[in-house]
């Protein structure tokens, strides 16, 4: 799990940053604590759940309205975060009390703790984008200024939903299953009251379930597969406390620089080597060990010296 260590964007950001709203949402809805994801496989499944979910609802209101109502995505936005708020926290509670039977939630309240602030955060902006937007048409000559103003608050916001649909404000840093989970509760909550009521947008019974049913099943697929994807890879299930979770691999040194891996000159895929030799050719067998001095003694088989000591009788005696 990660903790609170350093600032809370890591120190990216700069003056210059806010001239880009996308840039500075990536650095305040994903901070720095949030832990970095463990496969790249698991990443991607994360990106298509983001995809396919926003894919999902955005065909749907297309098709069924006929184009956007600004008025009314404003009030959508609010009934949504709301849905957010309520919802996030029950979700997590639940699990913090399935989670207490192997552990302790001392354990978790960094970062449970980190995640409800960054929950308030994106739910405060989106309340201080959606007073702006009504703000600027009664405001008179400074409506120009308040346009600016909510134009980049919805870029800052958008970029900011992206972020927080994958990450879900930071519950990755509590347990790595909770994002998934989240985002499957979320899509299902906003789709049971259109089913329960009956109120299928005016589309026939088989067109308004599919297109009901379109966001949800689309999210709660890819989100099984990314938790199954978790368990398999990593031993990390969902209803096992995060501390009696085996931690995982790093992702990168801790340098953060990776070396390239492999032969560096080695040749391509396909490279074919100009001297070898053609098909059939077959290599000549090297002769067996041999002495090099033959059988026979180079010096005879007579000791040059003789038999007797050249040095004569010892002088100790023999």
């Amino acid at each position: 799990m990660a903790g609170s260590r350093g600032s809370w964007t890591g120190g990216t950001l700069t003056a210059r940053s806010f001239l880009r709203p996308k840039r500075v949402a990536q650095a305040v809805f994903h901070p720095a604590w949030i832990p970095e994801s463990v496969d790249p496989s698991v990443d991607q499944l994360k990106k298509m759940r983001v995809i396919a979910g926003a894919v999902a609802a955005v065909g749907v209101y297309t098709f069924v309205e006929g184009g956007f109502a600004f008025t009314e995505i404003l009030g959508n936005v609010l009934t949504a975060s709301a849905v957010l708020l309520f919802i996030t926290p029950l979700t997590v509670g639940v699990m913090v009390f399935v989670w207490r039977r192997t552990g302790t939630v001392r354990q978790l309240r960094v970062p449970l703790f980190n995640s409800l602030k960054l929950l308030l955060l994106f739910v405060g902006t989106v309340v201080a984008t959606v007073v702006t937007w009504w703000a600027t048409t009664g405001a008179g000559g400074a409506g120009v200024l308040l346009g600016f103003v909510a134009l980049w608050l919805t870029g800052f916001v958008a970029s900011g939903a992206l972020r927080v649909s994958g990450n879900f404000f930071g519950t990755a840093a509590v347990h790595r299953c909770l994002p998934p989970l989240l985002a499957t509760v979320t899509s299902w909550l906003m789709a049971i009251p259109d089913l329960v009521t009956g109120d299928l947008h005016g589309l026939s019974l088989r067109m308004g379930i599919l297109f009901v049913l379109g966001a949800p099943v689309t999210v709660t697929g890819i989100a099984l597969l990314e938790m199954n994807r978790l368990r398999r890879r990593y031993g990390i299930r969902l209803g096992a406390h995060p501390a009696t979770l085996p931690p995982p691999p790093p992702s990168s040194t801790p340098n953060g620089y990776l070396p390239p891996q492999g032969n560096p000159y080695a040749p391509g895929p396909g490279y074919t080597y100009p001297y070898a030799p053609g098909p059939g050719y077959t290599y000549p067998q090297a002769p067996g060990p041999q002495n090099p001095y033959g059988q026979q003694n180079p010096y005879g088989q007579q000791n040059p010296y003789g038999r007797q000591n050249p040095y004569g009788q010892r002088p100790y005696g023999s």
